[in-house]
């Protein structure tokens, strides 16, 4: 079974989608074979994948596989992404866009909960990840997501908005994770982007996250122009030319290797 990670915190602009597809990137230069499931309307994942929604041509996304509330139907909106081999060998996606907000108004529906969790049993089966990138909100897109991962991986900046964000997604998924129907749940990584040492605030907040989250502050990666070129691009940092995307690439390689040792995979 592949191992589900969803990443996520509570405030917008931390780098989740970053974070998830650029992971993604790296976990395919460990040999590992991985899906990205975009459960944001904004669908900046599938992009950045390379993935475009042809009306003319439309193919089922992750809305349809949760409206049907029906085991392994997820199998069905798994698509190609739009990046070069190696990457399209190994990477596959379940895109988004804007309608995924339709499945808000299901929240009060009796097992609504678990509905990505069955739409996702079996269909990832081949892969040896799952990540699975969360909107910037605890409501019930990402309930859906909690409820179906084996853990999270939480993003952030080291500004107060984007740490206390951290904070309240992790008290959340303590205080809910058997609600969810997840019991056990927890936050195993932190993920710390855009980080500018010449900031004095920026520096006082990563000497506070320790006190906060322990050894599970994974990594601190520079803000560097190169993230925003590759999303840009939608292409992986691998392919922008210059030494601060090939050490940002690095940086993911590595995260991947955390990830990989941390899941025991």
């Amino acid at each position: 079974m592949s191992y589900r990670i969803a990443i996520g915190n509570n405030k917008g602009g931390t780098g989740k989608t970053t974070t998830t597809v650029q992971l993604a990137a790296g976990l395919c230069q460990q040999g590992k074979r991985v899906l990205v499931v975009d459960m944001d309307p904004q669908a900046n994942a599938s992009r950045r994948l390379g993935f475009r929604f042809q009306e003319s041509d439309p193919v089922p996304t992750i809305s349809e596989a949760i409206k049907a509330d029906s085991k392994g139907i997820a199998a069905d909106a798994i698509t190609a992404i739009g990046w070069e081999t190696p990457y399209r060998d190994f990477i596959d996606l379940i895109p988004s866009r804007f309608d995924l907000e339709n499945r808000i108004s299901e929240a009060a529906v009796l097992g609504a909960i678990s509905r990505l969790r069955k739409a996702l049993d079996g269909a990832d089966d081949r892969y040896d990840f799952t990540l699975i990138d969360c909107p910037p909100s605890l409501g019930h897109l990402t309930q859906l997501a909690l409820a179906a991962v084996d853990a999270v991986v939480c993003t952030l900046e080291p500004e107060y908005d984007a740490v206390e964000a951290a904070v309240r997604t992790r008290d959340f998924i303590d205080a809910q994770a058997a609600e969810l129907k997840n019991p056990g749940l927890t936050v195993i990584g932190y993920i710390v982007n855009r980080v500018r040492t010449s900031l004095g605030a920026h520096d006082f907040q990563l000497e506070g996250l320790p006190d906060l989250f322990g050894d599970r502050v994974w990594v601190h990666l520079a803000e560097r122009t190169a993230v925003k070129d590759a999303a840009d691009a939608a292409v992986p940092l691998a392919e922008i030319k210059s030494q601060s995307a090939r050490e940002q690439a690095a940086a993911y390689r590595e995260l991947a290797a955390r990830l990989i040792k941390e899941a025991g995979r």
